[in-house]
């Protein structure tokens, strides 16, 4: 459970935020467990050990900077998470290394396919843009003409 405990008196001063600290005063309301103020961490907040510290997926979550990380990972237990600091040539590279390996990566949607590839089908494929205009025009062209022939024929 992700329970975000706040610390006592975090309404009336904003410094003080969602940061836990025991309350340790004398006369704590809090820190006696009064009922209608807010909770306190315990034992009983805590996940179960087996799944402790795991991805939702069950896999173990580990980060990925570079290729070689990819073979010292166990692709049954283990989840690659490709780190924010690596670049998008290197984001490609790993993705499909881990395809190859059998690895899962788990932040695998959030890169696009190899940047090569996309700039050489933007180049081939005309924009939806143009394509759309030509026939647009082409269309006014017809019913423009249309008319001129039933203006002449009166």
């Amino acid at each position: 459970m992700n329970k975000k405990f706040k610390r006592q008196e975090h309404a009336r001063y904003k410094k003080l935020g969602v940061k836990w600290r025991k309350p340790r005063g004398k006369s704590s309301k809090m820190r006696r467990y009064e009922a209608g103020k807010p909770a306190m961490p315990s034992i009983g907040y805590g996940s179960n050990k087996l799944t402790r510290n795991l991805h939702p997926s069950g896999f173990k979550d580990v980060i990925i900077h570079t290729l070689n990380d990819l073979d010292k990972l166990d692709p049954d237990t283990e989840a690659a998470r490709i780190s924010a600091s690596v670049g998008n040539k290197k984001k490609f590279a790993i993705v499909e290394k881990a395809n190859e390996l059998g690895v899962k990566v788990l932040n695998k949607k959030t890169y696009p396919e190899n940047p090569k590839s996309m700039i050489s089908k933007s180049l081939d494929e005309p924009s939806l843009l143009d394509e759309s205009s030509d026939d647009f025009e082409e269309e006014e062209n017809d019913d423009v003409i249309e008319e001129n022939d039933d203006v002449i024929k009166d």
